[in-house]
């Protein structure tokens, strides 16, 4: 597929989980965060809809979050974009080769990502960002669609939500135990492989638990299997 085309079938899917509707309470939620808004960001008009994938329709590397964050990506329309999850994560794609640059405040920043593609198994920002079964179920046909676009190598599972979302995704069974820097070697040809890291929440990076170092391993371990395969 080339990427003119590959970027077109993208933005289809954008447009349709955009428009999509199909869950009443994430709907209610997100719609209701847009009206409401945070004191700091009461002059921006948010975004308030489903948030699609961002990135390189030709990407090897496939980073794979939980879910929009209300005042993040709801806000701003861009996955990881206007939060300090998504400072983390840019900083890291940056340090890496993936980014032009290592910010991500707006849809019209300027940014842009080369070999990765970023996404997440949840288009719209969950109250307490607690998706339910039923709502992770309604919307997995959007990464489905973004997967079968986008011919991956490395599939980056940014906590336990995005590696399941993944493992149902190939069919992987048994499943490894989630861990961070747990490699799951896929069968196929071309080798696929899902790597895994703890989330770049700020539960875990003002912990510690997770640490920019540890990050950048995790993105020089993925350039190093994509680069192979």
């Amino acid at each position: 597929m080339t990427a003119s085309r590959g970027q077109q079938d993208l933005s289809e899917i954008g447009r349709d989980v955009a428009d999509c509707r199909a869950c009443p309470r994430l709907v209610e939620w997100r719609e209701r965060v847009a009206r409401e808004r945070r004191a700091a960001y009461a002059d921006w008009e948010y975004w308030g809809r489903g948030v699609p994938g961002f990135g390189d329709a030709e990407a090897r590397v496939v980073v794979i979050g939980l879910a929009p964050a209300a005042h993040g990506a709801n806000r701003t329309g861009r996955m990881f974009t206007g939060d300090r999850s998504g400072d983390w994560l840019y900083r890291a794609l940056h340090r890496a080769g993936f980014a032009n640059q290592p910010t991500s405040t707006d849809i019209a920043d300027g940014l842009e990502l080369t070999g990765a593609f970023v996404t997440s198994p949840v288009k719209c920002a969950p109250p307490a960002n607690k998706p339910t079964p039923v709502e992770r179920d309604t919307c997995r046909p959007f990464l489905d669609r973004e997967l079968e676009v986008i011919d991956g190598r490395v599939f980056v599972a940014l906590g336990g939500f995005a590696y399941q979302a993944l493992c149902s995704y190939f069919a992987v069974s048994p499943r490894p135990k989630f861990g961070h820097g747990v490699e799951v070697t896929l069968d196929g040809d071309p080798v696929r492989t899902i790597l895994c890291s703890y989330h770049v929440s700020q539960q875990n990076t003002f912990t510690g638990r997770l640490t920019e170092q540890m990050l950048d391993e995790v993105f020089e371990r993925a350039r190093i299997l994509a680069s192979a395969s």
